[in-house]
């Protein structure tokens, strides 16, 4: 048997990490939960064996691991209740969107003593392990910044839409839901970061989320990390991170392509894998199983998904 599990939020997300769980043999989805009846039917079809159970409390109850793929919003109250019945708990990013609700939140969850981490998916993966170790031993040179490029055609991308939430300023955007990985790849290489200057541009329609993010980051000496950030046009997804080292610098293209450069063209490192989906959300469940077993393991700690989301509020705000 594997780590009973309860997954709250049955969106995209949830269903992503649900059909990766059903395959890894060390966990065992056995309770899911989501006010929305089509969501949890898609979800059955996914893990015919997991119940659908009749409320996020029950989910909890059933499980010793919560994940929460729910809305940022409500997902503090299940992460509490998860943690003051002794469960683990598993949250996906933004860890909120208010700054004091999720200090709180990152407060409460350390006096429960239980095992807890956010899905940062870069987290376990390949590229960011190889590029800090490259960091660490010297290969880079000194690591001077680094370079944030996302733009889309639209926002949110078509994969996207049943999770409508994504396009309202209150909770959505691509600050909050891709500009924040970056972030925590960042804040792993060059270390923590404060806002120097943001520039977030809205629609004319008060509700909706940023459309343009552009941006300056730095370290505490004064190393930039600069954003430029973009919806609109006939475009393909552009997700690039560059770290800048003085003898060669990394670019992380859609979150694993690793490729170097020591001032020529990029090249990539490594043979793309068939299904790169599989290959990061089975690393990210691998080191949670460390997690859960309280050994060292390089998932994002509640306490840097804090530190990120400060910063994106700062950007936004």
């Amino acid at each position: 048997m594997g780590v009973k599990t309860a997954i709250i939020g049955l969106g995209i997300m949830g269903q992503r990490m649900l059909e990766h769980m059903v395959r890894h043999p060390e966990y065992d989805p056995v309770a899911l939960w989501d006010p929305s009846s089509d969501a949890c039917d898609a979800a059955s079809l996914l893990a015919p064996g997991a119940t659908i159970t009749d409320s996020a409390e029950a989910a909890i109850a059933a499980a010793d691991l919560v994940y929460l793929a729910c809305p940022p919003v409500p997902r503090k109250a299940y992460a509490l209740a998860a943690a003051a019945a002794g469960k683990a708990v598993f949250l996906e990013k933004p860890l909120g969107v208010d700054v004091a609700e999720s200090e709180d939140l990152v407060a409460r969850l350390k006096s429960f003593g239980v095992p807890a981490a956010v899905n940062f998916t870069q987290a376990a993966g390949a590229a960011l392990t190889d590029v800090s170790e490259a960091a660490q031993s010297g290969a880079m040179g000194d690591v001077v910044g680094a370079d944030i490029v996302v733009t889309y055609a639209a926002w949110p991308r078509a994969w996207q839409k049943a999770a409508d939430w994504l396009r309202f300023k209150d909770e959505g955007g691509m600050t909050r839901e891709v500009i924040s990985h970056f972030l925590f790849f960042s804040e792993r290489i060059l270390g923590p970061l404060s806002v120097a200057w943001a520039h977030p541009s809205y629609p004319a329609d008060p509700a909706l989320c940023e459309t343009h993010m552009l941006a300056r980051l730095e370290t505490a000496d004064g190393r930039p990390v600069t954003v430029m950030a973009s919806v609109g046009g006939a475009q393909p997804d552009r997700q690039e991170l560059t770290i800048k080292g003085s003898k060669t610098s990394r670019r992380i293209t859609d979150f694993y392509v690793d490729a170097v450069s020591d001032g020529g063209d990029f090249s990539e490192l490594t043979t793309r894998p068939a299904d790169p989906r599989a290959v990061s959300l089975k690393a990210q469940l691998d080191d949670l199983l460390l997690c859960l077993a309280g050994k060292p393991n390089r998932l994002a700690t509640p306490e840097e998904a804090l530190r990120v989301q400060k910063l994106v509020e700062a950007m936004l705000g």
